[in-house]
């Protein structure tokens, strides 16, 4: 039986799951009397609110697990786990273009055509972003097409980019954008068709680590004038309490909700595919998480 106090809480989530997430948020405040402050946004303009502005949040929900060894540790934060998986994929509407055409054998050619709007995510902002860079690599090599890369990027013009995942499939949505390469939950929440890519492409299947760790891309890093380099891996999403959390008993509080069976069922209905126990990493992790150690 959990027993709950009333708090604060200040949160930083990946705009990839602030729609999945803002239901359990208003259950949990519903339940506790917990005031929260969510701001919605990219990872890695998360990561620049704490290493930049030195704004501190209470938690930490991001789209790639591995910002936090990169980025924050052990400076900012003193552990990390893994919570939930996703997976790359081609996102369009009825109203997309050759809607009625794309296949997963010919998505490649109808992405390069020239009367198609493709949306892509900033890949210094977002991992979504960095992370479409690696499909356009993987899709490459096991489409055995050189020269594929770098006509995918093309055609996913800067214009079309956007800070997230949230705002790209929001141009989508409003038929500005033709495609979008997102990841499959936004797609499913969003009611999207989408073009289900093979596990060597789509970063979502952990027996192809190795063949993910081939490719990478090079962005800013937390600091004004650093970079840091990502290398491809099966996706995973983390979460911590940073180091100062302001309120961190409401941290712990929302870690043993959110790990709780029904908020795991709900946020799974959700298309949020989340992990059976989250994976933690480091020292001083909270026994509220109920995690397995990595």
């Amino acid at each position: 039986m959990l027993s709950w106090v009333a708090d604060t809480l200040v949160i930083f989530v990946a705009a990839s799951l602030n729609k999945p997430i803002q239901p359990v948020l208003d259950s949990f405040a519903a339940r506790t009397g917990t005031v929260i402050q969510r701001e919605s946004g990219a990872s890695l303009e998360h990561v620049r609110k704490i290493t930049e502005l030195h704004r501190i949040p209470d938690l930490l929900l991001l789209a790639d697990a591995e910002v936090f060894p990169q980025l924050l540790l052990p400076k900012y934060a003193s552990w990390y786990a893994e919570f939930a998986r996703n997976r790359m994929v081609v996102a369009y509407t009825d109203r997309s273009k050759h809607a009625k055409d794309i296949t997963a054998e010919n998505w490649t050619k109808i992405l390069q055509g020239k009367d198609v709007e493709v949306g892509r995510t900033d890949p210094n902002l977002a991992p979504v972003g960095y992370r479409t860079l690696m499909l356009f690599q993987l899709a490459e090599r096991s489409y055995k097409q050189p020269g594929l890369s770098s006509a995918l990027l093309a055609h996913a013009p800067p214009r079309n980019i956007r800070p997230n995942a949230a705002e790209l499939a929001a141009l989508l949505a409003a038929g500005e954008l033709d495609y979008i390469y997102d990841y499959q939950s936004v797609a499913e929440s969003n009611g999207f068709h989408f073009i289900a890519l093979p596990d060597a492409v789509n970063l979502g299947d952990p027996k192809r680590a190795a063949e993910y760790a081939t490719v990478s891309v090079r962005v800013r890093g937390a600091t004004p004038g650093t970079q840091t380099t990502f290398k491809g891996q099966p996706i995973l999403y983390g979460l911590s309490v940073p180091a100062g959390a302001p309120h961190p008993q409401a941290a712990r509080q929302f870690l043993a909700y959110l790990s709780s069976p029904a908020v795991l069922l709900q946020l799974r209905a959700a298309h949020v595919d989340m992990l059976d126990h989250p994976l933690a990493v480091g020292a001083g992790v909270p026994a509220e998480l109920r995690a397995s150690r990595r």
